[in-house]
Protein backbone atom coordinates (compact mmCIF):
# COMPACT_ATOMS: atom_id res chain seq x y z
CA UNK A 1 0.00 0.00 0.00
CA UNK A 2 1.51 3.52 -1.07
CA UNK A 3 1.53 5.82 1.98
CA UNK A 4 1.16 9.03 1.87
CA UNK A 5 3.29 11.14 3.78
CA UNK A 6 4.29 14.49 4.89
CA UNK A 7 7.68 14.39 6.63
CA UNK A 8 9.43 11.84 9.07
CA UNK A 9 9.79 11.89 12.76
CA UNK A 10 12.11 9.48 14.72
CA UNK A 11 12.94 7.84 10.83
CA UNK A 12 8.94 7.08 10.95
CA UNK A 13 6.72 8.10 8.26
CA UNK A 14 4.09 10.86 9.00
CA UNK A 15 1.07 10.20 7.30
CA UNK A 16 -1.31 12.54 6.06
CA UNK A 17 -4.66 10.47 6.22
CA UNK A 18 -3.98 9.88 9.78
CA UNK A 19 -3.75 13.69 10.41
CA UNK A 20 -0.57 13.04 12.05
CA UNK A 21 0.73 16.50 13.90
CA UNK A 22 2.86 15.89 16.37
CA UNK A 23 2.65 18.57 19.43
CA UNK A 24 5.94 19.76 20.73
CA UNK A 25 5.34 21.90 23.81
CA UNK A 26 5.54 20.64 27.39
CA UNK A 27 3.47 23.84 28.70
CA UNK A 28 0.17 22.58 26.52
CA UNK A 29 0.93 19.05 27.46
CA UNK A 30 0.61 19.76 31.69
CA UNK A 31 -2.06 21.75 30.96
CA UNK A 32 -4.35 19.26 29.61
CA UNK A 33 -3.10 17.01 32.78
CA UNK A 34 -3.67 20.24 34.87
CA UNK A 35 -7.46 20.44 33.84
CA UNK A 36 -8.02 16.62 34.80
CA UNK A 37 -8.02 14.80 38.36
CA UNK A 38 -6.41 12.12 38.75
CA UNK A 39 -5.21 9.28 41.23
CA UNK A 40 -4.33 5.62 41.89
CA UNK A 41 -7.74 4.65 40.75
CA UNK A 42 -8.20 6.73 37.31
CA UNK A 43 -8.75 4.42 34.52
CA UNK A 44 -7.59 6.99 30.95
CA UNK A 45 -7.49 6.89 27.94
CA UNK A 46 -5.56 8.33 24.21
CA UNK A 47 -6.22 8.62 21.14
CA UNK A 48 -3.27 8.37 18.89
CA UNK A 49 -0.74 7.97 20.89
CA UNK A 50 2.31 9.55 17.46
CA UNK A 51 5.64 9.46 19.16
CA UNK A 52 4.63 9.28 22.51
CA UNK A 53 4.87 13.11 23.76
CA UNK A 54 1.39 13.06 25.62
CA UNK A 55 1.72 9.14 26.56
CA UNK A 56 5.28 9.30 28.37
CA UNK A 57 3.77 12.65 30.34
CA UNK A 58 0.14 10.65 31.42
CA UNK A 59 2.54 7.52 32.26
CA UNK A 60 4.32 10.08 35.28
CA UNK A 61 0.96 10.82 37.00
CA UNK A 62 -0.74 8.18 39.90
CA UNK A 63 -2.56 6.60 37.46
CA UNK A 64 -4.18 2.86 37.36
CA UNK A 65 -4.09 2.30 33.41
CA UNK A 66 -3.69 3.74 30.64
CA UNK A 67 -4.94 2.47 27.20
CA UNK A 68 -3.89 3.72 23.89
CA UNK A 69 -5.73 3.52 20.39
CA UNK A 70 -3.39 4.17 18.13
CA UNK A 71 -4.17 2.82 13.94
CA UNK A 72 -0.44 3.25 13.13
CA UNK A 73 1.07 0.11 14.04
CA UNK A 74 5.07 1.93 13.57
CA UNK A 75 4.39 4.40 15.84
CA UNK A 76 1.98 1.76 18.59
CA UNK A 77 5.45 -0.49 18.10
CA UNK A 78 7.40 2.72 18.43
CA UNK A 79 5.72 3.59 22.27
CA UNK A 80 5.78 0.44 23.46
CA UNK A 81 9.47 0.14 22.71
CA UNK A 82 10.18 3.10 24.15
CA UNK A 83 7.85 3.58 26.94
CA UNK A 84 7.38 0.47 29.08
CA UNK A 85 4.87 0.47 31.21
CA UNK A 86 2.78 -2.70 32.98
CA UNK A 87 -0.29 0.49 33.09
CA UNK A 88 -0.48 0.54 29.60
CA UNK A 89 -2.57 -1.30 26.90
CA UNK A 90 -1.96 0.04 23.16
CA UNK A 91 -4.75 -1.21 20.95
CA UNK A 92 -3.96 -0.90 17.26
CA UNK A 93 -6.90 -0.28 15.92
CA UNK A 94 -9.45 2.75 14.35
CA UNK A 95 -11.14 4.12 17.73
CA UNK A 96 -14.34 4.50 15.17
CA UNK A 97 -14.12 0.96 15.27
CA UNK A 98 -13.81 0.19 18.81
CA UNK A 99 -16.56 -1.71 20.84
CA UNK A 100 -16.83 0.67 23.97
CA UNK A 101 -18.33 -2.16 26.19
CA UNK A 102 -14.82 -2.81 26.36
CA UNK A 103 -14.28 -0.21 29.04
CA UNK A 104 -17.30 -0.67 31.00
CA UNK A 105 -15.62 -3.01 33.88
CA UNK A 106 -12.91 0.14 34.32
CA UNK A 107 -15.25 3.14 34.09
CA UNK A 108 -14.98 6.09 34.31
CA UNK A 109 -12.69 7.37 31.93
CA UNK A 110 -10.50 9.99 31.40
CA UNK A 111 -9.88 11.35 27.62
CA UNK A 112 -6.71 12.87 26.91
CA UNK A 113 -5.83 13.14 23.43
CA UNK A 114 -4.85 15.40 20.17
CA UNK A 115 -7.16 14.00 18.02
CA UNK A 116 -7.20 13.81 14.33
CA UNK A 117 -8.96 16.74 12.90
CA UNK A 118 -10.60 15.42 10.12
CA UNK A 119 -12.49 13.17 12.65
CA UNK A 120 -13.34 15.37 15.08
CA UNK A 121 -17.24 15.35 15.54
CA UNK A 122 -17.23 11.31 14.65
CA UNK A 123 -15.47 11.49 17.86
CA UNK A 124 -17.78 13.95 19.67
CA UNK A 125 -20.60 11.80 18.38
CA UNK A 126 -18.69 8.50 19.99
CA UNK A 127 -17.84 10.55 23.08
CA UNK A 128 -21.53 11.68 23.53
CA UNK A 129 -22.94 7.78 22.28
CA UNK A 130 -20.43 6.31 25.13
CA UNK A 131 -20.54 9.83 27.73
CA UNK A 132 -22.14 6.69 30.69
CA UNK A 133 -18.21 5.64 31.05
CA UNK A 134 -16.69 8.98 31.08
CA UNK A 135 -15.52 11.06 33.64
CA UNK A 136 -14.29 14.03 31.72
CA UNK A 137 -11.18 15.13 29.32
CA UNK A 138 -8.89 17.30 27.41
CA UNK A 139 -8.95 17.35 23.74
CA UNK A 140 -7.20 19.39 21.16
CA UNK A 141 -9.16 19.74 17.88
CA UNK A 142 -9.34 22.87 15.72
CA UNK A 143 -9.92 26.51 16.80
CA UNK A 144 -12.46 26.70 14.57
CA UNK A 145 -14.77 23.93 15.61
CA UNK A 146 -14.05 24.18 19.25
CA UNK A 147 -15.31 28.38 18.83
CA UNK A 148 -18.48 26.82 17.36
CA UNK A 149 -19.13 24.39 20.10
CA UNK A 150 -18.94 26.63 22.52
CA UNK A 151 -21.25 29.58 20.86
CA UNK A 152 -24.49 30.51 22.05
CA UNK A 153 -26.03 33.17 19.67
CA UNK A 154 -24.56 34.25 16.44
CA UNK A 155 -22.26 33.78 13.31
CA UNK A 156 -20.67 29.94 14.20
CA UNK A 157 -23.79 29.13 16.21
CA UNK A 158 -25.67 26.25 15.04
CA UNK A 159 -26.70 22.39 15.10
CA UNK A 160 -22.77 20.94 17.04
CA UNK A 161 -23.30 24.11 19.09
CA UNK A 162 -26.83 23.24 20.86
CA UNK A 163 -26.30 19.48 20.46
CA UNK A 164 -23.23 19.19 21.92
CA UNK A 165 -23.84 21.79 25.28
CA UNK A 166 -27.05 19.78 25.71
CA UNK A 167 -24.74 16.46 26.54
CA UNK A 168 -21.14 18.27 28.08
CA UNK A 169 -20.12 20.66 29.85
CA UNK A 170 -17.75 22.71 27.50
CA UNK A 171 -15.16 25.20 28.18
CA UNK A 172 -12.14 26.33 26.37
CA UNK A 173 -8.37 26.32 27.91
CA UNK A 174 -5.12 27.75 25.63
CA UNK A 175 -5.20 28.42 22.07
CA UNK A 176 -2.24 26.72 20.62
CA UNK A 177 -0.35 28.01 17.30
CA UNK A 178 0.80 25.58 14.35
CA UNK A 179 4.38 26.73 14.94
CA UNK A 180 3.86 24.26 18.42
CA UNK A 181 3.44 20.79 16.30
CA UNK A 182 5.56 18.91 13.42
CA UNK A 183 4.75 18.97 11.02
CA UNK A 184 2.86 22.90 11.98
CA UNK A 185 -1.10 22.28 10.68
CA UNK A 186 -2.92 24.61 8.40
CA UNK A 187 -4.64 25.98 11.02
CA UNK A 188 -4.62 27.43 14.46
CA UNK A 189 -5.49 24.29 17.73
CA UNK A 190 -7.51 24.99 20.76
CA UNK A 191 -7.88 22.85 24.13
CA UNK A 192 -11.27 22.35 25.00
CA UNK A 193 -12.19 20.45 28.33
CA UNK A 194 -15.26 18.36 28.60
CA UNK A 195 -17.39 16.62 31.29
CA UNK A 196 -20.52 15.06 30.55
CA UNK A 197 -23.36 16.92 32.19
CA UNK A 198 -25.09 14.18 34.63
CA UNK A 199 -28.71 15.75 34.23
CA UNK A 200 -30.34 16.72 31.07
CA UNK A 201 -32.88 19.17 29.88
CA UNK A 202 -35.91 17.31 29.58
CA UNK A 203 -37.12 17.80 25.99
CA UNK A 204 -40.37 15.60 24.06
CA UNK A 205 -39.92 13.71 21.40
CA UNK A 206 -35.94 14.55 21.73
CA UNK A 207 -34.88 12.85 18.29
CA UNK A 208 -37.80 14.70 16.27
CA UNK A 209 -36.46 17.73 18.36
CA UNK A 210 -32.67 17.41 16.91
CA UNK A 211 -34.28 16.98 13.47
CA UNK A 212 -36.16 19.88 14.31
CA UNK A 213 -33.27 22.20 15.32
CA UNK A 214 -31.27 21.16 12.12
CA UNK A 215 -33.83 22.34 10.12
CA UNK A 216 -33.73 25.66 11.76
CA UNK A 217 -30.02 26.48 11.01
CA UNK A 218 -29.91 25.06 7.64
CA UNK A 219 -30.62 28.70 6.44
CA UNK A 220 -30.30 30.47 9.69
CA UNK A 221 -30.58 34.04 8.56
CA UNK A 222 -34.12 33.24 7.65
CA UNK A 223 -36.91 34.06 10.10
CA UNK A 224 -38.62 31.55 11.96
CA UNK A 225 -42.12 32.09 10.15
CA UNK A 226 -40.55 31.49 7.07
CA UNK A 227 -39.23 28.43 7.79
CA UNK A 228 -41.80 27.40 10.11
CA UNK A 229 -43.96 27.79 6.60
CA UNK A 230 -41.48 25.75 4.53
CA UNK A 231 -41.67 22.78 6.36
CA UNK A 232 -45.82 23.18 7.26
CA UNK A 233 -45.96 23.81 10.73
CA UNK A 234 -48.96 25.93 12.15
CA UNK A 235 -47.56 28.74 13.81
CA UNK A 236 -50.83 30.36 14.75
CA UNK A 237 -50.14 29.76 18.67
CA UNK A 238 -46.41 31.21 18.79
CA UNK A 239 -46.05 35.02 19.31
CA UNK A 240 -45.23 37.21 16.50
CA UNK A 241 -42.36 38.71 17.80
CA UNK A 242 -41.12 35.40 18.11
CA UNK A 243 -41.79 34.41 14.86
CA UNK A 244 -39.83 37.55 13.31
CA UNK A 245 -36.86 35.87 14.98
CA UNK A 246 -33.92 34.04 13.47
CA UNK A 247 -32.22 30.60 14.46
CA UNK A 248 -28.99 32.69 15.64
CA UNK A 249 -31.00 34.52 17.71
CA UNK A 250 -32.49 32.01 19.78
CA UNK A 251 -30.83 30.32 22.68
CA UNK A 252 -31.49 26.41 23.74
CA UNK A 253 -33.93 27.14 26.01
CA UNK A 254 -35.61 29.27 23.79
CA UNK A 255 -35.82 26.62 21.28
CA UNK A 256 -37.10 24.39 23.31
CA UNK A 257 -39.97 26.65 24.23
CA UNK A 258 -41.10 26.71 21.04
CA UNK A 259 -40.60 23.23 20.33
CA UNK A 260 -43.26 22.49 23.29
CA UNK A 261 -45.78 25.34 21.47
CA UNK A 262 -45.16 23.31 18.61
CA UNK A 263 -46.17 20.24 20.13
CA UNK A 264 -48.52 20.93 22.11
CA UNK A 265 -50.55 22.48 19.63
CA UNK A 266 -50.36 19.49 17.40
CA UNK A 267 -49.43 21.40 14.95
CA UNK A 268 -46.06 18.92 13.73
CA UNK A 269 -46.00 17.60 9.92
CA UNK A 270 -42.48 17.19 9.25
Amino acid sequence: MKTNSHGLAHGIALKKQYGQHFLREQSFIDEMISAVSLDTTSSVFEIGCGDGFLTRSILKQPIARLWVFEIDPAWAAYVRMNYPDERMTIVEENILDVDFSRLEETAPWTLLANIPYQITFPILHLLRENRHLLKEGVIMIQEEVAQKLLKTEGRGYGFPSLYFQHFFELSLLSKISAAAFYPPPKVSSRLLYFKPRTVLDEIPYEQEFWRFVKHLFQQPRRILKNVLQSFHYDYERIPKETLMLRAQQMDKQEIIGLWNILNTSDSKSL
